[in-house]
C-alpha cells in the first residue's frame, strides 16, 4: 500500500524489534491526539548508541527511537506557539514510525538555516547539558576528550565555543582523530601515543611525599585538569581516570549500559579527583536545552553540522552493525521515516 493510501486509511509504517539484532516494519494505526498534544509527521529519527545494546538483546515487540524531527500535522485546540506545517524537534514520542504524538512543552522550532539531519535536538541537548557540568574555570584551560565518536566530536566543538584552549582528543581509530581535528582538537593521540606527562597514575608519579610538610609538586606536575570520557567502554573509562590531574575533574559522558565497570578507585581516591556524571534526566530542563541548541547552531556559536548520514528504515539492522563496528566512516546515522 502506498504512503498516501495508508494515510487515507489511518495507517502508518512503524519499526518494531523481532528479536535480538532483527527489526521489522509493520503497519499500525496513526495515533490520535488530545486537545493538549500535537501530531508530528516524522522526517528523520537519529540513531543513538545508547540503543545499540537494547537492539542487540531485544525481545519481540520492543520499540526503539527517541531522536525525532518532523513537521506538525495536527495541533490540539489548547496548543499555542505551534501551527500545522512547523518543523519541530525535541523529546518524546517514540520515533521509528511515520507519526508521533508529542507534548508542545518538549518541542523546539527548527530554524530555516538548519537541515533536518543537523537539527535532531535530543543528542545535542545531552551534549549541552554535559558541557555545562564542566564549565571553563579560566579562559584557555586545557581539556581532554576520550572517545571521539559523534558525542565526543560534539563535545570537542562545544568546548571550543566555551573558551577552552588546548583540546586533547584520544581515540583508538585514526579516522576518529582526523574528525576531532576538524571540530577543534589541538592535539590528537591513539592511546599508545599519549605523552607520558599526560598520565597521572602510580607508575608515572612514583614516590609522592604525603607527610604534609611539602607541596607535593610531583603529584601536581602530571595529568590534565579536566577530562571528558565519551568512549562508553570500560577501558576508555579507565584511561580517562589515569589522565586526570590531582584535584582535577572527570566528566563521565559515555553510556555504560552494557554491563558492569571496573575502575581503579584507589587511584581516583588518592588523586582526590571530582567525578561528574554528565547524563541528564530532568526532562523539562533538557527540553529547554533543545531550544537553546537550535539557537546556538542557528547563530553559528556552536559549529557542529555535517556529521549525519541518512538511511532508510529497512536498513536499520545493517546500520546498527555499522555503528557497532564503525564501518563506512560511521559517525552518526538518521533513519528516514
Amino acid at each position: 500500500m502506498s504512503g498516501t493510501m495508508r494515510e487515507k486509511n489511518g495507517i502508518m509504517k512503524q519499526m518494531v524489534m523481532a528479536g535480538p539484532r532483527k527489526s521489522k516494519i509493520i503497519e499500525a494505526p496513526i495515533p490520535e491526539i488530545t486537545e493538549d498534544e500535537m501530531l508530528v509527521k516524522v522526517t528523520l529519527t537519529g540513531m543513538c548508541h545508547s540503543e545499540w545494546y537494547p537492539w542487540a538483546t531485544a525481545k519481540e515487540g520492543d520499540l526503539l527511537g527517541h531522536e525525532s524531527i518532523g513537521v506538525v500535522e495536527k495541533v490540539g485546540k489548547n496548543v499555542t506557539g505551534f501551527a500545522v506545517g512547523d518543523r519541530v524537534t525535541g523529546l518524546g514520542g517514540g520515533a521509528y514510525r511515520e507519526y508521533i504524538v508529542v507534548e508542545p512543552a518538549k518541542m523546539a522550532h527548527v530554524p530555516d538555516s538548519l537541515k533536518d539531519e543537523d537539527a535532531i535536538s535530543e543528542p545535542l541537548a545531552c551534549l549541552l547539558s554535559a558541557a555545562m557540568k564542566l564549565p571553563v574555570q579560566t579562559l584557555g584551560d586545557t581539556v581532554a576528550v576520550v572517545g571521539c565518536g559523534y558525542m565526543g566530536l560534539g563535545i570537542i566543538s562545544l568546548f571550543k565555543a566555551m573558551g577552552y584552549g588546548d583540546i586533547i582528543a584520544v581515540d583508538k581509530r585514526p579516522e576518529a582523530l582526523e574528525n576531532a581535528r576538524k571540530f577543534g582538537a589541538t592535539e590528537t593521540y591513539l592511546p599508545e601515543e599519549i605523552p607520558a606527562h599526560y598520565f597521572s597514575d602510580f607508575e608515572s608519579m612514583g614516590y609522592v611525599d604525603l607527610t604534609r610538610n611539602g607541596d607535593n609538586h610531583e603529584l601536581f606536575a602530571l595529568g590534565i585538569p579536566t577530562v571528558m570520557e565519551f568512549a562508553g567502554t570500560e577501558d576508555g573509562l579507565q584511561l580517562a581516570g589515569r589522565l586526570v590531574k590531582a584535584h582535577g575533574r572527570l566528566g563521565i559522558g559515555g553510556y555504560h549500559n552494557d554491563g558492569m565497570r571496573s575502575i581503579d578507585y584507589k587511584l581516583w581516591n588518592f588523586k582526590a579527583i571530582t567525578t561528574i556524571n554528565c547524563h541528564e534526566r530532568r526532562i523539562d530542563y533538557e527540553a529547554g536545552l533543545c531550544k537553546r541548541c537550535m539557537e546556538l547552531l542557528d547563530k553559528g556559536i556552536w559549529k557542529f553540522t555535517g556529521v549525519t548520514k541518512i538511511y532508510d528504515m529497512k536498513d536499520f539492522d545493517k546500520v546498527s552493525e555499522m555503528m557497532e563496528h564503525h564501518t563506512d566512516g560511521f559517525i552518526k546515522a538518521a533513519i528516514r521515516c
